[in-house]
């Protein structure tokens, strides 16, 4: 993991000559410190490397992992691999290949010397971040970077597509006075197969495509949760989604080096709400990393006034006597007891035996989120909705790890600093497994053939969503989020899949959403969490319309 930041003049466009604003340019750099801590943070090698990577003349600056396709053993870097491989064959059509024989979250930039172009991309998924901005009268440059310069009248960062590999030919830039346009192309993703766990190919340079088999419309309901076993259909995909998303889990938790003075502390930790998605996770997490290491569950919870306003005046209603109301705003805990706070706890307790870790709860009084709002809308931008700055604010103090644990006794508590460096997210099961009520009215109105398309959109949508906002977040603590069920080995598996095997609306909330994982959710024991309802983190952890009169804003709103 390592910060980019790539600059090029293009001199075709009319203006008066600039050069990168000095502020813009120290909050750049700020932030790529602190994500520069890459080199400190080691997730890959038992050895700091430097980067950008260079020689004679060839410069590669490389931000992800790569977890498939490559052969890298624990003691190698994957950045100074793919710098060798690029070096020694670097065409159009052998960088999209290499690209595609990996899978892996990933933005990258590299130039080649002896053709003078310049190549760039994220992966298919856009799982690491990587903003544009392109040339204008105010500032007639290039810019590439993963981290942003917050909302500045000069530059219009965007979140790069990642419909392809970009090449710019800077020699034609040197040569002409034509424009970007005439400079750039995009070089498409071709599809091209990998093998991976179970036999089945995975189309790893683009996203999988829906299948679009569904059961005839007079097919009767049956209820996988009320037969035992489970029908051989169900069975069978239920081993098979334990196969992957286990070998997705073991190759994301594997081999991080141990930080000097970190010994015995976790190195991984998972964004725990006690829920399916979050459970699973820490169940898997635990088969891989050392019996004698714990893993830390974050928890978040917020001070809402909005909520709090709104509950207190519930109590009111409900006992007429303020003295009882007063009682129950003075004991400071009971404000941060919000949704993902106590299915969090409930979880803790069941799964304790078999997924020992530290529970970690983080509070952000009100007062602290407002101080921090100003920095998280600068970390992600362009993205600048409500909703965005919702999810953002939740994932910014879960990534920065300062919170508290409990004692030997319940009500005793102590402070707890997580160093876990790589945080596992369950994003992607819902747009993967049909966990939103929009998949359950889809079917409403046009039956199975609509949950397919609406499956589909889920898939297309990912890049273009939040991916690229969280790992700026994340990154700005010097830490990396990896999304087990995003594996691209992952996804094809499940898009492969019918879809009547993954959800089905006609069964109840809580068993027709998400059935598969939930099936598989029992079938290694989490019984209680495999029943749980979806919740947005935003609502779960109260980070959502915090003050008063926000209740009715809605989510794609944009802040000002």
């Amino acid at each position: 993991m390592c910060g980019i930041y790539c600059s090029v003049r293009v001199s075709s466009v009319d203006a008066t000559d600039h050069c990168v604003d000095a502020d813009v340019f120290q909050a750049l750099s700020e932030q790529l410190r602190s994500v520069n801590g890459a080199r400190e943070l080691l997730l890959r090698g038992r050895a700091a490397v430097v980067q950008p990577h260079q020689q004679e003349g060839d410069v590669f600056c490389w931000n992800g992992e790569v977890f498939e396709g490559l052969d890298i053993n624990p003691e190698e870097n994957d950045g100074v691999k793919l710098f060798g491989r690029l070096r020694l064959e670097c065409t159009p059509d052998s960088v999209p290949a290499l690209l595609g024989s990996v899978e892996g979250p990933y933005a990258f930039v590299f130039y080649d010397s002896s053709s003078e172009k310049l190549y760039f991309a994220r992966d298919p998924l856009g799982r690491r971040s990587l903003l544009i901005h392109k040339p204008s009268p105010s500032f007639p440059y290039l810019l590439l970077s993963s981290v942003s310069a917050g909302n500045h009248p000069a530059y219009q960062f965007e979140e790069l597509p990642t419909e392809g590999i970009f090449c710019l030919d800077v020699g034609l830039i040197r040569r002409s006075s034509d424009g970007l346009d005439y400079c750039l192309s995009i070089i498409p993703r071709r599809a091209s197969a990998a093998r991976f766990v179970g036999g089945r190919t995975c189309t790893r340079l683009k996203i999988s495509r829906v299948n679009t088999a569904h059961p005839l419309e007079d097919t009767p309901l049956l209820d996988p949760f009320e037969c035992e076993p489970f029908p051989k259909a169900w069975s069978d995909a239920v081993d098979e989604l334990i196969s992957h998303l286990n070998q997705s889990v073991m190759l994301r938790v594997r081999d991080i080096p141990v930080h000097f003075g970190q010994e015995g502390k976790a190195r991984v930790a998972v964004l725990f709400s006690g829920g399916i998605d979050s459970t699973m996770l820490a169940f898997l997490a635990h088969r891989h990393v050392p019996e004698d290491e714990a893993i830390d569950l974050i928890n978040v919870a917020f001070e809402n006034p909005r909520k709090i306003h709104v509950r207190l005046r519930r109590e009111r209603k409900k006992y007429r006597k303020a003295g009882e109301i007063m009682k129950v705003t003075d004991e400071g805990t009971t404000l941060y007891l919000v949704p993902d706070r106590v299915t969090g706890l409930e979880e803790v307790e069941r799964i304790a035996e078999t997924v020992p870790g530290e529970n970690v709860e983080f509070y952000v009084p009100y007062e602290e989120s407002l101080a921090a709002r100003s920095a998280v809308e600068a970390i992600m931008w362009p993205s600048r909705t409500v909703m965005d700055l919702s999810l953002a604010m939740a994932l910014y103090f879960a990534s920065r790890g300062v919170g508290r644990i409990r004692g030997s006794s319940s009500e005793c508590y102590k402070a707890y600093t997580s160093h876990a460096r790589v945080l596992l997210n369950g994003l992607g099961s819902d747009e993967l497994l049909g966990g939103y009520g929009r998949h359950r009215t889809a079917f409403t109105v046009g039956g199975w053939k609509s949950v397919i398309d609406e499956l589909q959109l889920e898939l297309d949508r990912i890049p273009t969503r939040n991916l690229g906002r969280d790992d700026r977040i994340i990154s700005s603590h010097g830490k990396e989020t990896r999304h087990p069920f995003l594996s691209l080995s992952v996804v094809s598996f499940l898009a492969g899949l019918p879809v009547y095997l993954k959800l089905d609306p006609r069964l109840d909330v809580g068993k027709g959403d998400k059935t598969l994982l939930r099936l598989a959710a029992r079938r290694v024991g989490l019984v209680e969490a495999s029943a749980r309802k979806k919740r947005a983190m935003q609502f779960g952890s109260h980070s959502a319309r915090m003050a008063a009169g926000e209740g009715e804003r809605r989510g794609d709103l944009i802040i000002g």
